[in-house]
């Protein structure tokens, strides 16, 4: 049960002076993490934090305030000029004068009798607001305070600025903000003394306040004492969150799957090339982890083409020569019959059965299929989600694969723990990801990586093209296809919009069709699949020479003769997009090349990705510098996919703090593994207040 002492903080965000029913709807908006299927509490608005300040307490004079900033002006009342009447949609406006110049405040749909209570003619008024000049004019169009200067104290001297949504004024939502933090109790103290002390933490109500009710600029900064303490609190959530995880799925006992190395002995035989150094370290790492009698979980970490798939079916191998078998979980079916075709042959020659299963499978064949992994008739099952549906029973699943995308949620990590006994697990991710967020999405798992190309592969040649010059482009590319070459050419659209002016994939097929004829072809996500299946299959065969698409291509396709990649508009893509559309060429052993067309003027991040492209194809470098150009949502997908971002947190700022915060949690689960201390009680209301019940519910769960 959630403790009491936090049901201020779990009250509806309605309970609030000024949010009814219908401001309670845009709340979503502005709120930083997920609130689907539930109302926003009040405690959610408290981590709603200001990414700006206004500063009032300089005056200004007329003739010397900076224009389209918000200043602070102290003014003598001259004349009012209401607007003639029958005109009610002209502005209202009053004029005033400071010894340096005349401005115009300016008022639409005002009420004049009340403007001419709040600026009497003639009356001294200090006025703020948002300063423009007009043919040289000052002019403010309606100030956010105008007061008396004998009442000049209540001006807010520092007011936050918050993210806002259309219909939610920003006084309303900082009324609201101020309201919550006054109802934060007075909590039990979670953290460790001695971090508290090392790192200058105030308590979380004086962490808040000062957020909320800043008395100098730099109190909002994400590196200041209160943004950091809020900052840790999240970060030891989510760490204590996975370590709990990693002590459940580890307490069911596992037991070691130890092999004569007879099917990994063939495998090896049949494979084309010798593994690099990298995989034998990552294929001797999960040898290693499956020996123990406890579980494996283990994150491997590959660039595009690096060989996450063979060091998989190494592992499987092992699984096989112990008597039991292995499932593997793609997120998208291209991708599970991509690997069941590479698998399937490799896994025949050593005497191992594949089957695949995805939600094309129906009738017969899938009742066929359930019957023999039922029975232990199959060594390797490969497929998407449908593998987790209660319909399929293995007779004895060890290990379970999973290749991800991006973040792979708790839920999911129990739900394949309960398809066997002491299921051992290797989750593989094709996106690179910097150090300090595979501890944040993957803090209870070891981690393998595999930096190294396999061999024979040579370097894709990066350059970057101005659009003006693309018909030295289109000529060059002429003669690399009468030369034998494949070519991939990226468009951000896939039709023409009338808001974003950018060239679609369908312009672009309509102007290379008439200069290369039926050699060019056309693939994106509006097509069929049987259409997009055919694109695929004529570009392979050779059929088309030139492929025209949308990032549909950016996942799980190979064509090893394509040698070429164009991508248009390359400004408008991310780092972690750019660098995996590239890794679609140089699959081969013939010399690779990306061109990054741009659109000028770039601005400067734009400058920096492309920058980045061009120095290196090291894709964990490309993550790190992604990571400071990006922040942290949008390089996990979580802003795109849904799953739990940061609210406070910024890994970008605050890595330092993860490794205390994951080192913190590990010791506190040692000395006090059901959290039943004090500052374990404690910790429970943390990982409530943070969301994290599931994990609480692990404890009770036992």
């Amino acid at each position: 049960m959630r403790p009491n002492l936090l049901d201020p903080l779990f009250a509806p965000a309605t309970v609030l002076d000024g949010i009814g029913p219908k401001l309670a709807k845009l709340l979503p908006n502005v709120v930083p993490h997920d609130t689907t299927g539930r109302d926003v509490r009040v405690g959610d608005l408290l981590f709603v934090l200001p990414h700006s300040i206004i500063d009032r307490r300089k005056t200004y004079l007329i003739s010397e305030a900076p224009e389209a900033t918000v200043v602070t002006l102290k003014i003598s009342i001259d004349h009012h000029q209401p607007p003639p009447p029958g005109k009610g949609k002209q502005p209202y406006r009053v004029y005033g004068h400071d010894a340096s110049n005349e401005i115009a405040l300016t008022f639409f749909h005002a009420r004049g009798d009340w403007l001419g209570k709040a600026l009497p003619e003639g009356s001294e008024v200090i006025v703020s607001g948002r300063l423009e000049r007009f043919n040289g004019r000052a002019a403010m169009v309606h100030p956010d305070h105008m007061v008396p200067v004998a009442r000049a104290d209540e001006l807010p001297l520092l007011e936050n600025v918050y993210p806002l949504t259309a219909g939610l004024s920003g006084k309303v939502l900082r009324r609201a903000i101020l309201a919550g933090t006054d109802r934060v109790p007075d909590l039990p103290e979670w953290l460790d003394p001695e971090v508290s002390r090392g790192q200058n933490f105030p308590s979380l109500r004086m962490a808040l306040h000062r957020l909320h009710h800043p008395t100098d600029p730099l109190d909002i900064n994400p590196d200041s004492p209160a943004w950091r303490r809020l900052a840790y609190d999240e970060l030891l959530a989510g760490q204590l969150a996975l370590a709990l995880v990693r002590k459940r799925i580890r307490k069911a006992d596992g037991r070691p799957l130890v092999g004569n190395g007879s099917v990994e002995r063939k495998i090896r035989a049949a494979l084309p090339y010798s593994l690099t150094a990298a995989q034998e370290k990552a294929v001797e790492d999960i040898h290693a982890d499956l020996a123990l009698p406890e579980r494996m979980l283990r994150l491997l970490q590959g660039d595009v083409g690096s060989g996450k798939t063979v060091v998989a079916l190494m592992a499987m191998a092992r699984a096989a020569e112990a008597g039991g078998q292995s499932a593997l979980m793609a997120p998208t079916e291209i991708l599970a019959r991509q690997h069941f075709s590479s698998i399937k042959v490799l896994a025949e020659s050593a005497g191992l059965k594949t089957a695949i299963l995805t939600g094309r499978e129906k009738g017969r064949d899938r009742t066929e299929t359930l019957k023999a992994i039922a029975e232990g008739n199959v060594d390797i099952v490969i497929g998407t989600h449908a593998i987790f549906q209660d319909a399929v029973q293995f007779q004895n699943l060890v290990l379970a694969i999973i290749d991800e995308q991006h973040r792979f949620g708790v839920h999911q990590r129990l739900a394949i723990s309960a398809k066997g006994e002491a299921v051992d697990m290797l989750v593989m991710t094709a996106t690179p990801i910097p150090r300090t967020l595979v501890l944040t999405a993957f803090g209870d798992m070891d981690v393998s990586r595999l930096t190294e190309k396999p061999a024979g592969r040579k370097p894709i040649q990066t350059v970057t093209l101005p659009l003006e010059r693309i018909g030295e482009l289109v000529n060059r590319l002429q003669s690399a296809i009468q030369s034998g070459q494949k070519v991939y050419w990226i468009c951000p659209l896939v039709e023409e919009s009338e808001d974003i002016k950018l060239m679609s994939a369908e312009d672009r097929y309509a102007a290379l069709q008439p200069i290369f004829g039926d050699k060019v072809g056309i693939i994106h996500g509006r097509m069929s699949g049987p259409d997009k299946d055919a694109a695929m299959l004529a570009f392979k065969n050779g059929d088309t020479r030139i492929l025209i698409g949308t990032t549909v291509i950016e996942v799980g396709v190979d064509v090893p003769d394509a040698t070429i990649i164009v991508i248009e508009h390359a400004e408008r893509f991310g780092l972690a997009q750019l660098h995996q559309l590239r890794g679609r060429v140089g699959r081969g052993d013939r010399q690779s090349n990306c061109v990054l067309l741009y659109k000028e003027p770039l601005g400067l991040v734009a400058r920096q990705r492309l920058s980045v492209m061009r120095e290196t194809e090291d894709g964990f470098r490309i993550s790190e510098e992604d990571l400071k150009l990006r922040g942290e949502g949008e390089l996990l997908g979580t802003k795109q996919s849904g799953a739990p971002g940061f609210r406070v947190a910024r890994i970008e700022r605050h890595a330092d703090l993860l490794q205390i915060a994951r080192d913190d949690a590990r010791l506190m689960l040692e000395r006090d593994p059901e959290l039943t201390s004090p500052r374990g009680e404690a910790l429970k209301t943390l990982l409530y207040l943070y969301g994290r019940d599931d994990a609480v519910r692990l404890l009770r769960a036992g």
